[in-house]
């Protein structure tokens, strides 16, 4: 990763280079690297997480407040992929092989409960190739028109940002992480579930995935905002109002029986159809 001067990130960011080392001396914040001769050096995470700070300052937090809540989902950006953020956490989920049938029924019960009952939902999707997320884009755009917002990470030619009711197109290099990872993310107020698989490289007839499975709120609450982080690099001001708007929105309901219920069935329906 690029090594940064702090005149760079104050270039980037508009923040004085004053006032990014009163930060560090009075809160810690950030924990820039040292050269050999003393001088401090920065990184692209640098820039990003000062940029959500100033976004947070932007909904009117003051400026420990702001600190405190970027540090708070910084640790999101030490990971390459959302599966592999979600795996190392202490969290309860428990990665399990699966073939690739099984997660498409998977991917489109959790998308159609979210259409079906989801209010003001955030969306994160990763789909490997282009081909993969256009033969499904009618159902994100769909989500689009009553989500809060929706990102799609696949080997785009480019960034897509179009309007507020559109899915944000993120590319992927076919070579990163995520570029081999499979994900629905789905957090919203009263309903939450996410899906996330890496494609182990087996030799076999079957494409085999490693997948997490869950609809624990803190979980799909991590893997959304791992999400958000990753897409900091291609869309810095896109992540940052997604990382501020799951900041302030409630977990979905802790005890989710009824979510639970209403998307295993649908998957039961997907999976046993001819």
């Amino acid at each position: 990763m690029k090594k940064l001067a702090i005149k760079d990130v104050a270039e980037q960011t508009g923040v004085a280079a004053g006032t990014i080392r009163m930060w560090e001396q009075r809160y810690g914040f950030p924990e820039p690297g040292r050269t050999a001769s003393g001088y401090r050096v920065y990184t692209e995470d640098d820039v990003a997480a000062i940029k959500r700070v100033l976004a947070f300052r932007d909904r009117g937090l003051s400026v420990p407040a702001a600190l405190e809540r970027a540090r708070a989902v910084e640790g999101t950006t030490d990971r390459p992929s959302i599966f592999a953020a979600l795996v190392a956490a202490d969290g309860p989920v428990r990665p399990q092989r699966l073939g690739k049938s099984t997660l498409v029924a998977l991917s489109r019960a959790i998308e159609e409960e979210a259409i079906a009952r989801a209010a003001g939902p955030v969306v994160i999707g990763a789909f490997q190739s282009e081909g993969n997320y256009r033969a499904v884009e009618h159902r994100y755009r769909r989500m689009a028109r009553v989500a809060d917002a929706v990102g799609v990470f696949a080997t785009f030619d480019e960034l897509r940002v179009g309007d507020e009711d559109e899915p944000v197109e993120i590319p992927v290099g076919s070579s990163d992480a995520l570029g081999h990872e499979w994900a629905v993310v789905v957090d919203a107020p009263g309903f939450a579930a996410c899906l996330v698989g890496w494609e182990t490289p087996d030799d076999g007839p079957r494409r085999i995935f490693e997948a997490i499975w869950t609809m624990d709120p803190t979980v799909v609450r991590r893997a959304a905002q791992v999400g958000a982080s990753l897409a900091a690099r291609q869309a810095p001001e896109w992540s940052e109002r997604l990382l501020g708007l799951l900041a302030d929105r409630p977990l979905a309901v802790e005890v989710p029986t009824p979510g639970l219920t209403a998307v295993t069935n649908r998957m039961l329906g997907f999976l046993d159809a001819p």
